[in-house]
């Protein structure tokens, strides 16, 4: 005759298994988060291997503008643009800078896609360490972008008689269109969320691209400009990105004490250009943290 043999209850184990699950932190650390943004990296940069006419258009571009506008003033005055310079090595720093802007500009444009496309969501509802690696992944794939175009216009200028910086200078080239890039990226994420579409959005970057470029050092010297576009250029970023570096290619003493630009109201050193493009990074990124906080947190 068979029988049940029920436990008593002093044998029954009533604390769950721990050893074969996984804990989950409630405060992930920095290495979710890194490894988040490296995984949302790899995606645009995926994106970017399965559409690479992006990439070609972004390099081929700026070297066709360096190419006809330093052929249309070939015959120029060698020292119309400064002493001994040529308008060839006169437009380099200004296609470069303008090149890295246009592109960090174009910045916001995958998330707001993503937006459209309901992808921005689903990222949104995942259980992410922290939401801020959207951003953090978007401004590293354009950073990388900006770099990559930067490295064929200078090697473009070179062949075209520029000549290269010394490797200070390069490095400090560098960090400038770090400055730039990273300003100019955070505010186009910021209109990403703000505005309602990417029709807004284009809008913005088309009415915003050529005015900046034209009212900027890039394609012509203060000297030449009209006294209330002296003083327009001497208000826009792009100046102080694009004369520090014109600068460094054409003395190979500077300092951050030498002048770079002669503004209508005073004398610019290159230490000061820097410390203008890092005081727009930080109003820029203080001014989109609140708009990124609502939407994404």
């Amino acid at each position: 005759m068979s029988g049940t043999i029920t436990p008593s209850k002093s044998e029954i184990n009533l604390q769950p298994n721990l050893s074969n699950q996984t804990l989950i932190s409630d405060n992930p650390g920095l290495g979710e988060f890194i490894q988040e943004t490296l995984a949302l990296t790899k995606r645009l940069f995926i994106q970017l291997q399965r559409r690479p006419s992006t990439l070609v258009a972004g390099i081929v571009q700026p070297l066709m503008w360096l190419i006809l506008f330093g052929a249309l003033f070939q015959n120029a005055p060698q020292d119309l643009f400064g002493e001994g310079l040529s308008y060839g090595k006169f437009l380099g720093a200004g296609v470069l800078v303008f090149t890295v802007f246009a592109g960090a500009l174009n910045a916001g444009l995958p998330v707001m896609f993503d937006r459209e496309f309901g992808f921005l969501n689903r990222l949104l509802v995942a259980p992410l360490a922290s939401r801020f690696s959207i951003v953090a992944a978007n401004a590293i794939y354009i950073i990388a972008l900006s770099l990559i175009q930067a490295v064929a216009i200078i090697i473009t200028c070179a062949f075209l008689g520029a000549g290269f910086p010394t490797p200070v200078g390069l490095a400090v080239i560098t960090l400038i269109i770090l400055l730039l890039v990273v300003g100019v990226t955070a505010l186009s994420l910021g209109l990403a969320f703000a505005l309602p579409g990417h029709i807004e959005l284009l809008a913005v970057i088309f009415v915003t691209n050529l005015p900046l470029l034209f009212a900027s050092t890039a394609l012509a010297p203060l000297s030449f400009m009209p006294g209330w576009l002296q003083i327009v250029a001497s208000l826009n970023p792009l100046s102080y990105a694009i004369e520090p570096i014109r600068y460094l290619y054409n003395h190979s003493d500077w300092s951050l004490g030498s002048i770079v630009i002669q503004a209508p109201w005073a004398s610019i050193s290159f230490g000061a250009a820097l410390l203008v493009l890092l005081a727009f990074d930080a109003v820029i990124l203080l001014a989109i943290q609140p708009l990124l906080r609502r939407r994404i947190s």
